[in-house]
């Protein structure tokens, strides 16, 4: 018994050391209290301590369409760079210099539409269908858009088909770098015209598939899917 089992194999006498509930509790408080100092240090705020400081009201003066043209020139700038989208040319547009769509969506869905011009296409509520503005805020249910008649909207992603646009070519200048930060103009710099003023290719969105916070897509895998309902 002794040469067939035992013989040659370490044998451990006693077990070894654990480390107890308490301490591994302990250390996780620890580790949670410095990344909160951390996060204070760089001036994070937490969801709660956003909502709590009203940090989403706005004033019935800021609700200005106007006012929120500059955030849409710096996302139409920041489509510009994640879709590497080309210059315009004096030559006719050719299929070559535009990023195709299949190569476009991993990208788009994992995107920031804070400034996005997005359109209500179809819903089951009728009093949504044709409703339009810019995005000032997107939360996991719901897209707050602001309306060229000055109107604040809150629109749920569920039952809704949206759609948006991106450029056709790159806004930004040519002498832009990507480590340089994006140029930003003031409401009385910025011109007011938008995407759909210049040529552009169209999206649509499901939302009942992007009931997600802008944070939670960053880092979210979505699958292909051949229909989705309303």
């Amino acid at each position: 018994m002794y040469a067939s089992r035992i013989r040659g194999r370490k044998m451990l006498l006693e077990n070894p050391a654990r480390e107890s509930k308490f301490k591994k509790e302990l250390t996780e408080k620890r580790e949670r209290r410095q990344q909160e100092k951390e996060r204070k240090k760089l001036g994070v705020i937490t969801r709660r301590e956003a909502k709590e400081k009203g940090v989403w009201k706005f004033d019935e003066k800021q609700m200005k369409f106007d006012l929120f043209v500059p955030l849409h020139h710096l996302w139409m700038g920041y489509m510009s760079e994640l879709l590497g989208l080309p210059h315009p040319t004096a030559d006719p547009p050719s299929s070559k210099l535009i990023p195709g769509s299949a190569g476009m969506h991993p990208k788009l869905v994992k995107a920031d539409f804070h400034g996005s011009m997005m359109t209500v296409r179809q819903s089951k509520n009728p009093a949504l269908v044709n409703v339009m503005g810019i995005v000032i805020h997107e939360t996991e249910n719901t897209f707050k858009i602001i309306t060229r008649e000055n109107k604040v909207k809150m629109i749920p992603k569920r039952n809704s088909i949206f759609t948006f646009s991106v450029p056709l070519y790159s806004t930004l200048p040519k002498s832009h770098k990507p480590e340089a930060p994006f140029p930003i103009l003031s409401p009385i710099e910025a011109p007011k015209t938008t995407v759909l003023d210049s040529p552009y290719i169209e999206f649509e969105l499901h939302g009942n598939q992007f009931c997600f916070r802008a944070a939670e897509r960053a880092g979210r895998k979505f699958k292909h899917k051949e229909s989705i309902e309303l």
